[in-house]
């Protein structure tokens, strides 16, 4: 694979074969930055669970405390009398049948978070297919088929993120930009750890957490010792 001049430069910082101490991690993180825009931040955990099986599903969601640098944009599923609190609460968009059939006839994606009550579910659930595979589908796991949508909404403006497995037994998910600096990354990766570390299953044998590893966008993966979180 080709690497640019930066992410060469940027590699020499990092030592392959050591984990870092997260703080130390985030420090580096910074500083391989290269890119002309503020890169996002990753954190990639991979877990000894097997996704395969339902009893040993991790999901949920955090509020990061310094948020992921990304404004989200909300779409509610409501009656029509809740549209006017789903918009106060800071929704970009609110409705029912309308946004249904928008995305159905529009091929309208233009939002990051679905959130629904649990009255429209029957509605919601016809769109299953498109959502599902774009990782939008609201649940209640992840608190977003809520009756109170003012809270719901507050949190995914707030920094709200939602993890889940992937079919490698990976989770991914950004927690900040390069421009939060070292310290305010730790912090929001400390949430993130807690929030998977109580939400191990019970049929999880053997190591939990196999590996931890941070990346900016541009920048190369490094190794973090999640141990000194457990």
């Amino acid at each position: 694979m080709f690497r640019g001049k930066n992410y060469k430069g940027s590699a020499k910082l990092i030592d392959k074969s050591v984990q870092y101490d997260p703080a130390e991690a985030f420090d580096l993180v910074v500083k391989a930055s290269k890119a002309k825009f503020d890169e996002t931040v990753e954190l990639h955990i991979k877990l000894g669970v097997d996704s395969r099986h339902a009893d040993q599903q991790v999901r949920g969601a955090v509020v990061l405390p310094h948020g992921t640098g990304k404004t989200r944009r909300v779409l509610v599923f409501c009656k029509p009398e809740r549209v006017e609190e789903a918009l106060a609460a800071g929704a970009d968009y609110a409705g029912e049948m309308d946004l249904v059939e928008k995305i159905q006839k529009e091929n309208w994606f233009d939002f990051d978070v679905v959130i629904a009550t649990p009255d429209m579910m029957g509605v919601v659930g016809r769109l299953g297919r498109v959502l599902g595979p774009k990782g939008l589908m609201p649940s209640p796991k992840a608190g977003t088929v809520t009756p109170n949508l003012t809270q719901a909404v507050t949190e995914v403006k707030a920094g709200k993120i939602e993890y889940r497995l992937d079919k490698t037994n990976i989770i991914h998910c950004p927690i900040g930009k390069v421009s939060f600096g070292a310290e305010k990354l730790t912090e929001n990766y400390t949430t993130l750890l807690d929030a998977v570390l109580r939400a191990k299953p019970a049929a999880a044998k053997g190591q939990y957490i196999r590996s931890c590893v941070t990346a900016s966008t541009m920048g190369p993966g490094i190794k973090i010792n999640a141990q000194k979180q457990l």
